[in-house]
């Protein structure tokens, strides 16, 4: 194990203590016994005291007693003397077993405090203490990995927020220093700022979203999926001035509509019974960010397929579109804030959080996210949740 910082002092009187309490349970056994011998030996003392002592014609001395207290106080002195032995045992036993324990609390201490990169690494037999190393060491992982994962997001978050904040001044500067500036060029300068204003309101709401649903549920509510997708994709092609199609008029509908760039139409292959229970606003971010990332990531001219269900004790919504080839080893990646796949952002538009705020949703509820990407291109994604 690594070699840690020396424990402070409030640890220091706890183990202290825990080892005396050690010592005394080692040492309470043989105190018991100590005093059941001591009463044994004085109870057969009286016996023979209050037995014939002498001869036939000797009257008695009645100097027994007096004899039999140097007796009982050197068996007294010897009990004494193997109490403390008991004692010392004890607290060398003690100290010997939790040694390790102490190692490993300093090592951990020191873990915390300078370089979560390293672990315990414990060896040795197969027990107790081997079995707290490895849990704290899994721990440790977790620990590293979800502050790497908090760095990484913060770091994309300042840059993204930064992003619209530069532009906007840059936008404002230009307008300014032009000194043949007209009213149709500073309108024109207004509305670029309103433009990347609105930009970063949207990826502020998707960061609140974000966090909000990672925080977990508040209350639970029964919920329709089937009626939240048909109210998403009604306001969706209202924005876009199209009606929704089924699947054997697709080809007779076009449209493009605010959210979807480029040109795609919303199908619904088929609604169903999808009754569950949980967070009705989350539930309606998570089908939201599900449709408007299917038509964000789309071809021209192509199309999102929206379907809900119930099966084996799920309700289900199933959103798949047409799209660019997604490699099969970078689903998962998918479902991450800020990621970028083959060295390019995989959104357009878009800040990226979508998927992301789908997957945290989904993990509040305690539903399944099952992922495919076909071979002709596009992303098939299902939300499995718990029926009520």
């Amino acid at each position: 194990m690594l070699a840690g910082s020396s424990p402070s002092s409030t640890l220091h009187e706890s183990q202290v203590t825990i080892r005396t309490r050690l010592a005394s349970l080692y040492a309470g056994p043989f105190v018991a016994a100590m005093v059941v011998t001591l009463l044994l030996l004085l109870g057969m003392l009286q016996i023979q005291q209050a037995g014939p002592t002498s001869a036939p014609g000797h009257t008695g001395g009645g100097d027994g007693g007096t004899s039999s207290v140097p007796v009982i106080a050197g068996i007294v002195a010897g009990l004494l003397l193997l109490l403390a032995v008991a004692l010392s045992l004890g607290w060398l036993v003690a100290g010997r077993l939790l040694r390790p324990l102490r190692e490993i609390t300093e090592t951990a201490r020191h873990i915390c405090a300078h370089d979560l990169h390293l672990r315990l690494s414990a060896t040795g037999r197969d027990d107790e203490l081997k079995a707290l190393a490895d849990t704290l060491d899994a721990l440790f992982s977790r620990l590293e990995a979800a502050f790497a994962a908090q760095r990484d997001f913060v770091a994309n978050a300042a840059h993204e927020l930064r992003t619209p904040l530069t532009a906007t001044r840059t936008v404002l500067q230009v307008a300014l220093a032009d000194p043949e500036a007209t009213a149709a060029t500073l309108r024109e300068a207004c509305q670029t700022a309103v433009a990347l204003g609105e930009d970063q309101r949207r990826l502020i709401e998707s960061l609140l979203t974000l966090a909000e649903s990672q925080r977990g549920l508040d209350r639970r509510e029964a919920v329709d999926l089937t009626a939240i997708a048909r109210e998403t994709i009604s306001a969706r092609n209202h924005a876009a001035g199209q009606e929704t199609a089924d699947r054997d008029t697709a080809e007779s509908v076009t449209g493009n509509g605010d959210t979807a760039e480029p040109d795609a139409l919303i199908v619904t292959t088929g609604f169903g019974t999808a009754a569950t229970t949980g967070d009705s606003d989350l539930v309606r971010s998570l089908v939201a960010n599900l449709i408007d990332n299917a038509l964000r990531h789309n071809t021209p001219g192509g199309y999102v397929e929206v379907l809900t269900e119930s099966f084996d004790d799920r309700a289900v919504i199933q959103v798949r579109n047409s799209g660019p080839v997604i490699p099969p080893h970078e689903l998962e990646r998918l479902l991450l804030p800020f990621q970028q796949l083959d060295g390019r952002r995989q959104h357009s538009g878009g800040h990226g959080l979508g998927l992301a705020i789908v997957r945290a949703i989904a993990v509040a509820h305690d539903a399944e996210i099952r992922l495919q990407a076909p071979p002709e291109g596009g992303l098939d994604i299902a939300v499995l949740f718990r029926n009520p």
